[in-house]
Order: structure tokens, then sequence, then C-alpha cells
């Protein structure tokens, strides 16, 4: 039998247990579990804010970045030109021609004047150009400033009628030169390239000499009845001078520091002049006998002037390209300061130049011999 004092604590100890039961303190049929405690917590959420209005936000819109500006680079220094062919090798000016100091505004001489047309070749013609052009059996209606005196007769005395001319076919020439200048003697070579389709023509004559550069003179024009009509004449060593004829206006203009001069039909420029010698002699040789005097108007790049040239008659030349027969004229100065220039035309050759020497009155020369002849 159970005391009463324990039955008391056991019979109270299922009493609370069953009313913890009741109650819902502990799952049924479980032991107790701990759990974590839980904890709560708190974010507010702010809404977005209004999209601004088109204008607005580009009126509060920051300006674009404006690029850093570029440095300009620093000119390169100018490169000094070296010594070049003066005035006296191969196209000696005279006295009155002194070159004057350049524009700075256009420092070639000839910038604001225009090109002339290219001349037109072969392969774009269709045809050949006629390599000898027949002279002209009828006189051209306007008179030709090109007078002829026979020998033994006074200037002026010559006839009125222009002569005919023939003009020589396209060529190219080669020369050996040889030459002195300011004491000092050279050697070289220059090239004389001539071209024509029968309307216009140019030409081309340059010498290089080492140690003292190069120089070149070109002329370009039309072929008239009277022969090579020069329509602008250029000559150029550090720079370019010219001259522009204007036939229709009966003037020529030049781009250094000199006044315009008057030019009549026939005249020519320091280049073509020998090209129009052989078209003379080519088209009637029997009209300039030994004696016989040619004067035509001759336009340098600075002047104009009247040069003379007499017949001296025919010699056989040694030259490099070999023996050649070929009739000399001369041109004789008429002042103190001019040049005296001679040219030999060869009748073989259509009456090319095949010898040409320019003496200047201190005593420099150059002298041009025939080394090669091809066509162009």
């Amino acid at each position: 039998m159970i005391p009463p004092r324990p039955l008391l604590l056991i019979t109270a100890l299922v009493l609370a247990l069953h009313a913890l039961v009741l109650g819902g303190a502990l799952p049924h049929g479980s032991a107790p579990a701990a759990e974590a405690p839980l904890a709560f917590a708190t974010r507010t959420i702010a809404a977005p804010p209004p999209a601004p209005s088109p204008r607005k936000a580009e009126a509060e819109s920051p300006p674009p970045a404006q690029p850093a500006p570029r440095k300009k680079p620093r000119p390169k220094p100018a490169m000094q030109e070296g010594p070049t062919v003066a005035a006296s090798p191969l196209f000696p000016a005279s006295a009155s021609e002194a070159e004057p100091p350049p524009e700075p505004a256009t420092p070639s001489g000839d910038a604001s004047a225009p090109e002339p047309p290219p001349l037109t070749t072969v392969a774009e013609t269709g045809a050949p150009p006629p390599a000898n052009p027949e002279p002209s059996d009828t006189p051209a209606t306007q008179g030709s400033a090109i007078a002829i005196t026979p020998p033994g007769t006074a200037e002026g005395t010559g006839s009125p009628q222009p002569p005919a001319v023939r003009i020589p076919a396209p060529v190219r020439l080669g020369f050996d030169v040889t030459g002195q200048a300011k004491g000092f003697q050279y050697s070289a070579r220059a090239e004389l390239l001539w071209q024509h389709d029968g309307q216009q023509y140019q030409a081309r004559q340059e010498i290089s000499v080492l140690f003292l550069g190069s120089r070149s003179q070109t002329s370009v024009g039309e072929i008239t009845p009277l022969g090579l009509q020069p329509r602008r004449f250029g000559d150029r060593s550090r720079s370019e001078q010219a001259a522009h004829f204007d036939f229709a206006l009966g003037r020529v203009s030049f781009s250094a520091n000199t006044p315009p001069a008057t030019v009549a039909p026939g005249a020519q420029d320091r280049l073509s002049v020998f090209l129009q010698l052989g078209a003379l002699l080519s088209a009637a040789p029997e009209r300039f006998a030994v004696g016989t005097r040619i004067s035509i108007p001759t336009v340098s790049a600075r002047a104009a002037d009247t040069w003379t040239f007499t017949v001296e008659g025919e010699e056989t030349l040694e030259l490099p390209i070999g023996t050649v027969q070929a009739v000399q004229l001369q041109r004789l100065p008429r002042r103190d300061y001019d040049q005296k220039a001679q040219v030999w035309l060869a009748p073989e050759l259509g009456y090319l130049p095949v010898r040409i020497r320019i003496t200047q009155t201190s005593g420099d020369f150059a002298e041009l011999s025939l080394r090669s002849r091809a066509t162009p």
C-alpha cells in the first residue's frame, strides 16, 4: 500500500500534465522541440519620381562636351634651292633683261595665267598627224611681220607676200652640250622635243648641268599658213616666267614686271624661232641664197625684239650623230649687250637644227651638237 504522501504527489503531477496537454502547450504524441524565435523587419518602398517632360529634360540636360582644339603643326622650314643654270649657259638673257625681284603674290611669275589646252595626240584623233604638211601655195590674206631681204638690197625692199612654210615632222632630238659659264667649263646633255598634230604644236628644250641645275624653255601655239603662231612661251630656272601672245589684240603680255609689247602675225618666241627658220627654208630653199637676211620679231619671257639672221651658206659638220650637211644662219648683235646666235639647219633632216651656238658679250657660250634623233 502506497503511503498517502507519495500518492498525493503522483496525483498532482498527473493532473498538471493533463492540464498542459489540454491547454495546447505541448504537441500530442511528441516531445517539445525548441524553435528559433521569429524576428520581423519593416521596409519603406518609395514610389518612382514622375518622368520629366521632353522640353524640361532638354533644358536641364548638360551641353555636349566640346572637343579640345587641335594644335596647329609648326611649318617646316623651306628647303633652300641649290644653284641652277644661270641665264648665260644655254639661254642667255641680254643685259636689258636682268631678273626683277619676285612678286610675293605670284612667286612663280605665272600663277594667274590660264594654262593652254593640251596638245591633241594621235590616240585622241584616231589618225596620225601629217608627217610633212605641204607648203601653202596661196599666200595668207594677212601680212606677216617676217621680212626676207635678198642679198645686196636695202632693208624693206623684199617681197611683200608672206613666205611659204613647210612644218617639220614631230621628232625628239638629243644634243651634247659644251659651254662656259662665268669661267666654268662644263659639258652636259640637252633634249629638244617637237610635237604637233597639224593644227597645234608644242616644243620643249631642256638642259641639265652638274652643279648648276637645269633650265628649260617651252613654246605652245597653233600652226597657221604663216607657220608657227605661239600662244605661250615659258622660261624656267628657279621659277618660271612666261610671255602670253594675243594676236587678235596685237599684243604680248609678260608675267615679269615688264610692260606689254605689240606683236604682229609671224612673231616668234626664243624657242619657236629656230623651228620657224627651218620651216621657211624647207618650203623654198632657193629663195635663201647666201647673204639673204631674215628678220623675225622674237619674244623672250620679258621683252620683244627683232632678230635678224643672215644666211652664211652650207657647211659639212662632224657631229656626234655623224657627218651632216647644214646651212648656217647667224644673228649678229645690234647693241653692245646683245647675244650672238648661230644655228645650223640640215636639209636632209627637214631643216631641223643640228647645231646651235649662243655667245654672250662676256665670252660665255653654250653649243649644242646633235647626238640622236628619234620619233617622239
